[in-house]
């Protein structure tokens, strides 16, 4: 018996996984009706005709949907209470409208079959489809961003957090419609991927302290425990106004109108003490008061209770209370707390506060103690 000449087809692996779009494209005769395939086997022995209707039906039907479909869908949206809904349908017409119409001629440049150039066309007008898709979903993103701001119950999306969210979507959009890109031109983007990693190592190990800023920034904006014009306290002692929120650095501006840079990642370890956080901007002051022993507690309590009320800085609401905190050395000690309206404005109140209580306790007749010192000398030297 003679050996089988025939050989198994050797294998080969591949290194790049590309698409052609030209073997990939499915034959239009397999979507019609067979009522209308003769017409199309008589159509498609002229080339240059049977292209000229593939791409005046995609038109007429692109065309339809944008002025039909997308229109009545803008009607009912125009119901809603919302304003977005309209600016997405808005943003969606030219790029379906692109989709389809383009689509109809990738598939009227593969009917021409000419002689060369096709696939470079056909990867042409798959690019223009990819951009015109990448491009609305930037401005959906960012109609969405403005939207969600807006709605009290998104609470992390806001003024200060849109920039990072932003940036987000706009890099993420970026890649995949690159990758895209990439693809229908035939480039293996996986080598691409694996040089930017090992550049990404190289690059992390000599900017760790820039990358800790950066991430601790994400983290900041993400976390919320400020926010800009927010009144903080940092456990190493600063107190200012918040001017800037970066992705680097904070930016703190102090009562001397000294503006301190800190670092996101130093920030973001540290304990802060948030004065307009809470369930308001208010801030309640501590006004500490001592009376001399025998004053008339009740007095006191009436004056302080009327300097409160007389004061165009204290808020009628969270109204203003007196305590008696205890018995001092040589006073009785008293608290007059109050809420302001900015905590910025702690150190003027206060001052106006101590200067009314002072003036008070002068026409009422209430002593305010200090610090005194008898001597008593049992005798004087020569005196026997």
């Amino acid at each position: 018996m003679s050996e089988d000449a025939t050989e198994a087809p050797s294998t080969e692996t591949l290194t790049e996984e590309t698409i052609d779009l030209v073997a990939e494209l499915p034959k239009i005769a397999d979507w019609l009706p067979d009522s209308i395939r003769p017409f199309w086997e008589v159509v498609a022995t002229y080339p240059v005709v049977g292209a000229a209707v593939v791409a005046a039906v995609f038109y007429l039907a692109a065309f339809i949907i944008r002025s039909v479909v997308l229109a009545s869908l803008d009607r009912l949206a125009a119901r809603s209470d919302t304003t977005i809904d309209n600016a997405v349908i808005a943003h969606l017409r030219r790029p379906i409208f692109t989709s389809i119409f383009f689509f109809g001629l990738i598939l009227a440049a593969n009917v021409t079959k000419l002689p060369f150039g096709t696939s470079f066309i056909i990867n042409l007008l798959a690019s223009v489809i990819v951009v015109s898709w990448m491009l609305a979903t930037l401005r959906i993103s960012n109609t969405a961003l403005d939207a969600l701001s807006d709605n009290p119950r998104f609470t992390l999306i806001e003024s200060r957090t849109i920039p990072l969210f932003d940036l987000t979507l706009k890099l993420g959009v970026i890649l995949i419609a690159s990758y895209c890109l990439l693809i229908i031109w035939g480039i293996n983007p996986i080598g691409w991927l694996a040089s930017a990693g090992i550049v990404g190592i190289a690059v992390g190990f000599a900017a760790k302290d820039t990358l800790a800023n950066l991430f601790s920034g994400f983290f900041i904006l993400a976390d919320a425990p400020y926010k800009l014009g927010d009144f903080i306290n940092l456990d190493s002692g600063e107190r200012g106004r918040i001017t800037s929120i970066g992705i680097r650095s904070t930016r703190l501006l102090t009562r001397e109108d000294v503006e301190i840079t800190i670092p996101n990642a130093v920030i973001a370890n540290a304990k802060i003490t948030n004065e307009s956080g809470g369930p308001h901007e208010k801030l309640r002051i501590r006004i500490l008061v001592g009376a001399a022993y025998g004053s008339d507690v009740d007095q006191i309590c009436d004056v302080l209770q009327r300097v409160a009320e007389e004061s165009h800085g204290v808020c009628t609401n969270p109204p203003h209370k007196v305590r008696m905190r205890g018995f001092g050395e040589s006073s009785i000690d008293f608290n007059l707390l109050a809420w302001i309206d900015k905590p910025q404005d702690r150190g003027r109140i206060s001052h106006e506060l101590y200067m009314q209580v002072y003036k008070a306790f002068n026409e009422a007749g209430i002593e305010i103690p200090y610090a005194k010192r008898d001597l008593y000398i049992k005798e004087f030297p020569g005196t026997n």
